[in-house]
C-alpha cells in the first residue's frame, strides 16, 4: 500500500485551509436558536443575497436542508416530483416519506440530467381524492456533475407553475454550475421558490448548507430545522468557514473543472476505460469488466482513493487535488496498463 494517498472520492473530503481556520477561530458567536449568532446571520444574509432571495437559514447538512425545504413546501399526503437520480429522492434515505409522509414521484432522469417535459406533466396529479396532491418540482444543479440546460429549467418550472406547483432547487453545487456556465448563481436560482446551497463540497467548508427563499418559507423551515435537531448554538465558529469559502473559493472552482478534464482525457487514452467527459469536477468512467477488479485493487494499493464498484467509477476533483496529484494518478493508471 502506498504511503501517499490522493482522495478522489468526493469534494466533501476537503480540509479547511489555514486562512479558513483563522476565520473560524476569530468568529463572533452567540446562541443561534435564540437568533443571537452574528456570524450565522451574516452567512444567511450573504447566501440569500447571492441567490437573489430574501432570507436564508443555516443547517448542518445538505440532506437536512433539502428535507426542511420539502417539509416546508409539502404537507402530509402530498407529493413532490424529482428525477430518479436526484439526490433528494435517491440519496437522502427517504427522509421526506419517513419523516414528513410526503410521497416522492420520481421521473426518469435523462442522460443530460433533465427530465422529459411530458413526463413531468404526466406526473402532476389531477385534483381527485384518489391521488396525493402534487405540490412541488425539485430539480438539482449540477446533477451528476452536469449543468442543467437553462432552456429545460425555464420550461420545466414554467410548466409546473401553470399547475400551481412550487419549485425547489438542490443547488448543492450551484457555484460549480455558475462557474462552468458563466451564468451568475442568482440567475440559476431565479426560477425557483427555494434553493439549498452546500458549503462543504467544492467550496471547502467543513460543514453546513444554507436554504434560501421567501421570509415566510424560511420561517416554516426554521421550525422544521428545530424539530429535525438542526438548531445549533455557537455555530458561528463553523458558519465563519462558509463566509470564508464564499469569499475565497468560488472562482477557483474553475481549477477543479480544468483538472477533471485533464484527468478524463488522460484516462480516455486507454481502450479499457470509457470516460464521460466532465462539464465540472466529476468524472464518471466505466472500466472493462475483464480488468475492472484488478484495476480497482491497483488504484487502492497505490493510494488512489475513488468511489464505485463493478467497473463503474467516480473521480472527483476539489481544492485538495493539485496538478501534481493528477500527474501521479495518471502515472499510476499508466503503470497498470503497461504491465
Amino acid at each position: 500500500m502506498s504511503e501517499i494517498s490522493i482522495d478522489f472520492r468526493s469534494d466533501t473530503v476537503t480540509r479547511p485551509s489555514a486562512g479558513m481556520r483563522e476565520a473560524m477561530a476569530q468568529a463572533a458567536v452567540g446562541d443561534d436558536v435564540f437568533g443571537d449568532d452574528p456570524t450565522i446571520a451574516a452567512l444567511e444574509a450573504r447566501v440569500a443575497d447571492l441567490m437573489g432571495k430574501a432570507a436564508g437559514l443555516y443547517l448542518p447538512s445538505g440532506t437536512q436542508s433539502n428535507l426542511a425545504a420539502l417539509l416546508s413546501h409539502c404537507a402530509r399526503g402530498e407529493e413532490y416530483i424529482a428525477g430518479q437520480q436526484a439526490h433528494c429522492y435517491k440519496y437522502e434515505a427517504g427522509g421526506a416519506a419517513v419523516l414528513g409522509s410526503i410521497q416522492p414521484q420520481p421521473v426518469e432522469t435523462l442522460p443530460d440530467g433533465t427530465m422529459a417535459l411530458e413526463a413531468i406533466r404526466a406526473a402532476i396529479k389531477p385534483d381527485d381524492m384518489h391521488f396525493a396532491r402534487t405540490r412541488l418540482l425539485a430539480l438539482e444543479n449540477t446533477i451528476g456533475g452536469k449543468v442543467l440546460p437553462s432552456e429545460f429549467v425555464t420550461a420545466a418550472t414554467g410548466l409546473v407553475r401553470e399547475h400551481g406547483l412550487s419549485t425547489h432547487l438542490d443547488g448543492a453545487r450551484i457555484f460549480n454550475a455558475a462557474v462552468a456556465s458563466g451564468v451568475a448563481a442568482r440567475d440559476l436560482a431565479a426560477p425557483f421558490d427555494s434553493v439549498s446551497v452546500c458549503l462543504s463540497k467544492g467550496l471547502g467548508a467543513p460543514v453546513g448548507s444554507v436554504l434560501a427563499g421567501a421570509p415566510e418559507f424560511i420561517a416554516r423551515a426554521r421550525r422544521w430545522r428545530k424539530m429535525l435537531g438542526g438548531g445549533m448554538r455557537q455555530a458561528g465558529i463553523i458558519a465563519a468557514a462558509g463566509l470564508y469559502a464564499l469569499e475565497h473559493n468560488v472562482a477557483r472552482l474553475a481549477d477543479d473543472h480544468a483538472r477533471a478534464r485533464r484527468l478524463a482525457e488522460g484516462l480516455a487514452a486507454y481502450p479499457a476505460i470509457a470516460v464521460e467527459m466532465p462539464q465540472t469536477n466529476i468524472v464518471f468512467v466505466h472500466v472493462d469488466t475483464s480488468v475492472a477488479e484488478a484495476f480497482s485493487a491497483h488504484l487502492a494499493a497505490e493510494g488512489i482513493m475513488i468511489t464505485g464498484r463493478y467497473g463503474e467509477q467516480r473521480w472527483v476533483t476539489h481544492l485538495d487535488i493539485s496538478d501534481a496529484d493528477i500527474d501521479r494518478a495518471l502515472a499510476v493508471v499508466g503503470a497498470f496498463f503497461a504491465r
